[in-house]
């Protein structure tokens, strides 16, 4: 049983902390992070200012996130191989509003593999680029649907897949020159950094046909919040150079994929007024890559995360406490918001 690890066992580039005692207490040999490089300075400045009221559009869509996260999360709950039936139920729930929200000429799919005798299956819904020369060329958003195990997965990683839906919802009726993928993946925990991940199955698939995707965007973890002092945690090298306040939504990918997270976040910092920080650092920094954008980039794919940082801010991460009571359901509204003009840009040019 591969069980995801990757926030406990080493630092999210940075921004995600591990101290010697935590690996020690899961039995892992102590090695020494290598120490990152400086990131490059980032574009735009981190929006400091009090949150301005909710707009009409960002209440709406609050609702709409609380509503889907409640089936995944409460009615449907725990999902993954162990449970197959909660397994196969979410990814009916993607597939059906999927195809509620497909316009004429969208496209909704499954990819069905298997993995070690047991069947799996990503859910895809493909927005089809209007200009003959744009259409060839690919945006891919992700985001996994399954969860480990005794534990609901509203943060980790139902806010992702619900933000993935609605980013869907939104986008698909909006004009673009490239195509638009919004992908849901299984098997990012149980199988993680191996060929059983379905983002493994799905960007190798995608290689083999030679498909030009220019951008991959991991939507992990994207809905705990914290305004209080001191609610974000870091290593010591890394305390002075990031807020102690864990309410900023972070944009992370290699040094190889610097330029496409700085990219994504200086669309963000112009149209989203929320705090958010970015890193790109060396490959070789345990955690850089701990999402399903580090399939993408096995097969050379630009790919970068985005993400609260999960357990360094949300202590039930990977616990049964990680329910819907956890989740701040106006800011999931104002980050998600926030990322449809990123993605937009990126499908425009």
């Amino acid at each position: 049983m591969k069980m995801k690890l990757k926030w406990i066992v080493a630092l999210m580039a940075g921004l995600l902390p591990c101290c010697n005692a935590q690996l020690s207490a899961l039995g892992q040999t102590q090695t020494q992070t290598p120490t990152p490089t400086p990131t490059p300075t980032m574009p735009g400045k981190s929006y400091t200012a009090p949150l301005p009221p909710l707009t009409g559009s960002q209440k709406i869509l609050s609702s709409a996130l609380r509503k889907r996260l409640t089936v995944v999360a409460k009615d449907i709950g725990e999902r993954n191989f162990q449970r197959k039936g909660s397994l196969k139920r979410a990814a009916d729930y993607i597939f059906g509003s999927f195809e509620q929200l497909k316009l004429p000429g969208q496209k909704v799919e499954r990819q069905p593999f298997s993995y070690e005798g047991r069947a799996f299956e990503n859910i895809i819904l493909e927005l089809k680029g209007d200009t003959a020369g744009g259409a060839e060329k690919i945006i891919v958003v992700g985001a996994h649907y399954d969860t480990v195990e005794k534990c609901p997965g509203a943060d980790d990683n139902g806010s992702g897949l619900v933000a993935l839906l609605e980013l869907a919802r939104i986008l698909g009726q909006r004009p673009h020159h490239k195509t638009l993928r919004f992908v849901a993946f299984t098997n990012e925990e149980y199988y993680f950094r191996s060929q059983g991940m379905g983002s493994y199955q799905y960007a190798k698939l995608c290689a083999a046909r030679k498909e030009k995707i220019e951008a991959m965007i991991s939507l992990e973890t994207i809905g705990y919040y914290s305004d209080a002092p001191i609610s974000q945690k870091y290593p010591e090298a890394m305390a002075e150079r990031y807020p102690k306040t864990g309410n900023f939504l972070a944009f992370v990918g290699s040094e190889a994929n610097g330029a496409l997270v700085r990219r994504v976040l200086a669309s963000f910092r112009d149209h989203c007024r929320f705090p958010s920080e970015g890193m790109a650092a060396p490959a070789e920094v345990p955690g850089v890559d701990w999402s399903d954008h580090w399939a993408f980039s096995k097969f050379a794919y630009p790919a970068i995360m985005v993400t609260d940082t999960a357990p360094y801010r949300n202590m039930c991460y990977h616990e049964p406490c990680d329910t819907l009571d956890k989740i701040d359901f106006d800011k999931l509204a104002r980050v998600t918001e926030g990322l449809v003009f990123p993605i937009e840009e990126l499908a425009a040019q």
